[in-house]
């Protein structure tokens, strides 16, 4: 029997790094290493040393492997995939000269809407990046970089993305994708390259910013000598360009030009995200235009509270996450955090439609539906952008595949179930960034299109799939009327 051959992909997110020790051949997940992040920041500040992403690559590659019981020498190939958006700044020698700045971080709302007025406004945006600037971009944060820590901003020898900067660690050169550098509203969809008047714009070098590869799957270099020591592999194995979180996801589900197309899946987690793969450009100012790590692109849109926000209010009752009730008239925006979609960087919750008989249970379903309603209503503008109508019967008829954690969860599973009216697949298995990493690990160490890949991989006779049930149009219209009520006067819109 030949020797097993492995891949390593890597989800450096914003709470940990998950490391999936991969069959490269049949995509077997053989064993994951996990390792813990540090978030710190008040207020809208979210920050978090880059160092400590280094750190937890390490420690989780070497518990991945040493669960597996493999030998370093089976290890062909390794891909970063990281959560998007995050500012890195570095010095001369590659070391942090400042914490990142992470994507939930909306101290950067007034830069964005700022740079939004500056080019034009948001179409001018989307017509270049597919994306208008809000206070999650990289450019909003560059921006606010600048004008608040001009010293870390003037001494920048390197600016990266958290994905970015694990990559160079590991292969000793600057290498991106086309998936993560459409986050940072300094890249072009239209174009595929970073666009000179934007940089302009921003007063950002592109001599700062790295090379960009063709796909998050090409082999940008090899792991050096000192990251093999730090991570107990062999040095030589092929480092893959990886990509963000998001196209990971998708490439790990086999969403792609190899794969499945126009096909919409809900992320259920930190932040609810919904996206999709597509051969059309998106240009919807609702949505972020993003590229896909294949060549293809990934409209999405994203909410900042999801899980985290829905598990607040639970805690605030005393109830497991789990005891709930539909929320009757009650109306629950957990907009804890502010919120990216729709823009409402500085909102907070809102609670309206109390009764004298509304229980607990129905203000924690209350929140389960602001939530997924926030999300949701954003997949019928991405239906749209990739040319899709959402009401032909055809188009609501196709199944929304419900991932991340809150997939997990039998009141996510049923909220979204009611409030969608559409089928539900929750596929098998987890680590779906991770397992889409390894599939880029694997297409960097011995070629081929990594959908293709993990395509060949996946398995759906696992999947739990669920047909859809009538869609509570009553809750969906309440909740609706109240957000869009509400947006100017209440919510800050």
């Amino acid at each position: 029997m030949p020797p097993r051959t492995v891949v390593i992909g890597v989800d450096s997110s914003t709470q940990s790094t998950k490391a999936a020790v991969t069959d490269a051949v049949t995509g077997e997940l053989l064993a994951v290493g996990r390792a813990p992040h540090v978030v710190t920041g008040e207020g809208g500040a979210r920050e978090s040393d880059p160092e400590i992403w280094w750190r937890a690559l390490c420690d989780a590659v070497a518990a991945g492997m040493k669960e597996s019981g493999l030998a370093a020498s089976s290890v062909t190939g390794i891909a970063v995939a990281g959560q998007q958006h995050g500012l890195v700044v570095l010095d001369r020698s590659g070391r942090p000269l400042r914490p990142a700045l992470l994507w939930n971080d909306t101290r950067s709302a007034p830069q964005a809407a700022a740079l939004t007025a500056a080019l034009g406004g948001p179409e001018a945006w989307t017509a270049r990046t597919g994306t208008v600037p809000v206070a999650s971009m990289t450019a909003s944060k560059w921006q606010w970089l600048r004008e608040n820590d001009p010293a870390s901003a003037g001494a920048a020898a390197a600016v990266r993305l958290p994905h970015d900067f694990l990559t160079e660690r590991l292969a000793g050169v600057a290498a991106t994708d086309p998936g993560d550098a459409s986050g940072t509203c300094w890249y072009s969809t239209r174009t595929g390259s970073y666009d000179p008047e934007l940089l302009s714009l921003l007063g950002l070098d592109e001599a700062l910013l790295p090379p960009v590869a063709a796909t998050g799957g090409v082999r940008v270099g090899s792991l050096t000598p000192s990251a093999a020591e730090a991570l107990g592999l062999s040095a030589g194995i092929a480092v893959a360009a990886g990509t963000g979180d998001n196209m990971s996801a998708a490439v790990g589900l086999g969403l792609g030009g190899s794969g499945l197309l126009d096909h919409p899946v809900l992320s259920l987690g930190t932040s609810g995200t919904v996206f999709a793969a597509s051969r059309t450009r998106p240009a919807s100012t609702a949505l972020s235009g993003f590229a896909a790590a294949d060549g293809t692109y990934l409209p999405l849109a994203c909410t900042l509270n999801c899980t985290l926000a829905v598990d607040k209010v639970a805690s605030l009752f005393g109830l497991h996450r789990d005891d709930t009730s539909p929320g009757g008239e009650a109306v629950l925006l957990p907009f804890l955090d502010g919120e990216r979609t729709p823009d409402l960087p500085l909102s907070a919750g809102l609670l309206t439609g109390l009764r004298h008989d509304t229980t607990p249970q129905q203000l924690l379903g209350a929140a389960y539906e602001g939530a997924a309603f926030t999300v949701l209503r954003a997949m019928d503008e991405l239906l749209r952008a990739c040319g899709l109508d959402p009401a032909d019967p055809e188009v609501a008829a196709r199944p929304l595949r419900l991932i991340g954690g809150g997939a997990q969860g039998r009141t996510w599973v049923e909220t979204v179930r009611r409030l969608s009216g559409r089928p539900l697949i929750v596929p098998a298995g987890g680590e779906l960034v991770a397992r889409g990493a390894a599939a880029l690990a694997a297409s960097a160490a011995g070629g081929g299109d990594p959908v293709a890949v993990a395509t060949g991989w996946n398995s759906t006779s696992q999947d739990t799939e669920l047909p859809a049930v009538e869609r509570d149009t009553e809750t969906w219209e309440r909740v609706g009327s109240v957000l869009d009520r509400s947006a100017g006067p209440l919510l800050g819109g």
